[in-house]
């Protein structure tokens, strides 16, 4: 009877085994995916992001939005005046030229408001560019290879027991979807800061509007600090890709404790989400948007 006990042993490990490298073989596609899409996401424009959403943002932008940005500058042109004016000694002490300077000020809101969008652009342009160039110097190859180890992985599961290779597998599942639940997030934050930027840009008049006036000028200068934080979370972003690199680069999966190496990926692929998460939080405190 004992060899019918070893031959339903020797299967449920076979079991085993071939169920935990099935788990670990496609553990890290999803996370490996996304991970190398960061640096295309992130180095994209706007426009060329998708330029089916940016054109119908700067329509709602200049048919929507313009018009009651038109009724805010009407308003803090009309307080200038009426402040400027009481302000004279009710027009006792007229200077012909205060008038000039109302004029050209007016002059500079109405051009500013009706080019929003270049301005909007403009400073994603910039901020762009610093991503490009942080592409080329940060090394995005952050990928976990575990191909290469599954030989020397299955030698490891051969000499467990039937107890610690159910526990393995468990644990490999987990690990699986739980990488693949992060693989997901890392598509939000991308996905959800390139929508964070529409949704700015597509209001963009407003604030702009208020550039006009001393008082209501630090609206529009908030503004243009979470536009520039926007834009500097892209950099961050690539700097998080590269120390998770590095750090990716140190870990083996072979030669020592099997849950160890797992366990140690999956820290920093946790690591990287967090640090994905806190960029834009980041940026607003450097450039002290609120």
């Amino acid at each position: 009877m004992d060899f019918i006990f070893d031959a339903i042993n020797e299967w449920i490990k076979k079991f085993l085994i071939e169920a935990i490298q099935g788990n670990l073989s496609g553990m890290f596609d999803g996370v490996n995916t996304r991970v190398a899409e960061i640096a295309g996401e992130v180095g994209k424009t706007p426009e060329t992001w998708n330029s089916g959403v940016f054109s119908i943002i700067r329509s709602l932008s200049q048919t929507a939005v313009l018009p009651i940005a038109g009724l805010v500058i009407a308003a803090i042109l009309s307080y200038e005046l009426i402040s400027m004016i009481i302000d004279k000694n009710n027009m006792h002490d007229i200077d012909t030229w205060m008038f000039v300077k109302w004029v050209f000020k007016a002059g500079i809101a109405i051009f500013v408001i009706n080019h929003t969008f270049d301005f909007i652009m403009a400073i994603f342009d910039v901020t762009q560019n610093m991503v490009q160039k942080a592409t080329g110097v940060i090394d995005a190859q952050a990928s976990i290879d575990i191909t290469a180890a599954l030989a020397s992985i299955t030698t490891e599961l051969e000499a467990m027991g039937t107890g610690e290779l159910f526990g393995l597998m468990m644990e490999t599942f987990l690990m699986r979807f739980a990488l693949t639940v992060m693989g997901v997030c890392i598509m939000i934050i991308l996905y959800g800061r390139m929508i964070e930027i529409f949704i700015y840009a597509s209001v963009g008049p407003l604030p702009f509007a208020t550039f006009a006036n001393r008082e209501w000028g630090n609206i529009g200068t908030n503004y243009v600090r979470g536009l520039a934080a926007l834009g500097l979370q892209g950099f961050l972003i690539m700097v998080c890709v590269a120390i998770y690199a590095a750090l990716v680069k140190t870990l083996s999966l072979t030669g020592g404790n099997i849950h160890a190496a797992i366990w140690g990926c999956a820290a920093y692929t946790m690591l990287l989400c967090f640090s994905l998460f806190k960029s834009g939080g980041v940026a607003k405190s450097i450039l002290h948007a609120h």
